[in-house]
C-alpha cells in the first residue's frame, strides 16, 4: 500500500543510502512496517515515517521481530518518536501498544486532536522573526507558511539557495545526478530570462579533491572548480564502531551529522540526546542508553557518515 506519490521519492532516498540495489527488500519491509504501526492511513507525512523506518530497518539489518522485541534497544528516526507522541493524530483504536512503549520509552502519547494543544500564532510576528533570520529578507504569504510549517526545511532551503542559487529551475534530473559532457539544458532563472548551459569537459581531479568543470552559459565559456564528492566519499575513512563493545556507539545508516549536543568529558544519563543524523529529510536522534561519561566524540555538525562509523566513545 505504497502511495504512488511517495514510490519515486522513498526509491531516490533508498539510493542517495546506498540501498537501491535492495530496493525490493526495502519494499518488502515498508509492507513490514506498515503492519507493525497497525495498518495505517498512508498520506503526507504518515506515509514518510512508514517510508523512514523501512530504510533505517533495511541499512541496519533489523527484522520486524527485532523492532518489536522489547528487550532490543535501539535509537527510532525522530519522525516514528513524533507520529507515536500522536502529533499527527490517532489512529482508529490507536496505535499498537507494544510499539508505543518500544518507541516512547514509557513516555505517554498525546491521544486527542493535536492543533488542540497549539497556542495561538501571531503572523506578523512570526513574518518579523524570519527576516531577521534571513537578515532582511522579504517574506511573502507562502513562505510564511512554508516557515511555520516545516521550519527547519525551510532554513535549510534558504540556506542552500543563497549558497547555490535557484536550483529549482534545473531539470530534475540534472539537479540529482550532474550533466554529462556534451549534453546541453535550458533553466528559466526569471520570467523571460534563460541560460542555456552546455558541459564541456571535466579536468582529472587535483590532489584537494577538487576538479575543474568546463562549461559555456549562453554561449560564453566558463570554468569553475568544484570537490569530487564522490573521490571524498571514498578516501576519508572514519574508524568503525566495534561489534559488542557498549562504549562504541556507531551510526545506524549513511547520512549527514546534524547537529551534536555533547562532548569530550561530558556527564550523560540515559536516554540523553547525543547527535542527530540526517538522510534525505529523515532526521534521527542518537541518545545514551544507559548513564556514563562521554570519552571521544568522532564527529562535527555537517560531516558526512556511513553506516557503523564510530561517533561516540563512552567510558
Amino acid at each position: 500500500e505504497m502511495p504512488g506519490g511517495q514510490f519515486t521519492n522513498l526509491k531516490a532516498q533508498a539510493a542517495s543510502m546506498g540501498l537501491e540495489d535492495r530496493w525490493p527488500e526495502v519494499a518488502r519491509t515498508y509492507a513490514d512496517v506498515n503492519q507493525m504501526f497497525g495498518d495505517i492511513v498512508k498520506v503526507t507525512p504518515s506515509s514518510k515515517v512508514v517510508g523512514d523506518m523501512a530504510l533505517m530497518m533495511v541499512s541496519q539489518g533489523l527484522t520486524r521481530e527485532q523492532v518489536e522485541d522489547p528487550k532490543a534497544e535501539m535509537s527510532f528516526p525522530d519522525s516514528v518518536i513524533d507520529m507515536m507522541r500522536g502529533n499527527l493524530g490517532q489512529p482508529p483504536g490507536g496505535f499498537p501498544a507494544g510499539i508505543v512503549n518500544k518507541v516512547l520509552k514509557g513516555e505517554q502519547p498525546n491521544t486527542q486532536r493535536p492543533g488542540a494543544h497549539l497556542p495561538p500564532v501571531d503572523l506578523e510576528a512570526a513574518r518579523k522573526e524570519l527576516s531577521d533570520q534571513l537578515e532582511g529578507v522579504d517574506i511573502e504569504d507562502d513562505d510564511l507558511s512554508g516557515y511555520m510549517m516545516y521550519p527547519k526545511v525551510f532554513l535549510d532551503y534558504m540556506g542552500r539557495h543563497r549558497s547555490y542559487g535557484p536550483v529549482r529551475v534545473l531539470p530534475t534530473r540534472t539537479f540529482f545526478y550532474g550533466m554529462e559532457p556534451g549534453e546541453e539544458i535550458t533553466a528559466e532563472i526569471d520570467p523571460g530570462k534563460t541560460l542555456e548551459i552546455r558541459l564541456q569537459a571535466l579536468s582529472e581531479t587535483n590532489e584537494d579533491g577538487e576538479v575543474k568543470v568546463f562549461f559555456e552559459l549562453n554561449g560564453q565559456p566558463r570554468v569553475v572548480r568544484v570537490p569530487n564528492r564522490l573521490v571524498k566519499a571514498t578516501t576519508a575513512q572514519r574508524p568503525k564502531a566495534e561489534n559488542g563493545n557498549a562504549n562504541h556507539i556507531g551510526a545506524p545508516m549513511p547520512g549527514v551529522v546534524a547537529s551534536v549536543g555533547t562532548k569530550a568529558g561530558q556527564k550523560v544519563k540515559a536516554g540523553d540526546l547525543l547527535l542527530t543524523i540526517e538522510a534525505m529529510k529523515m532526521e534521527t536522534g542518537i541518545h545514551a542508553d544507559r548513564d556514563a561519561v562521554v570519552k571521544a566524540v568522532h564527529v562535527s555538525p555537517g560531516g558526512q557518515i556511513d553506516a557503523k562509523d564510530l561517533l561516540v566513545e563512552l567510558e
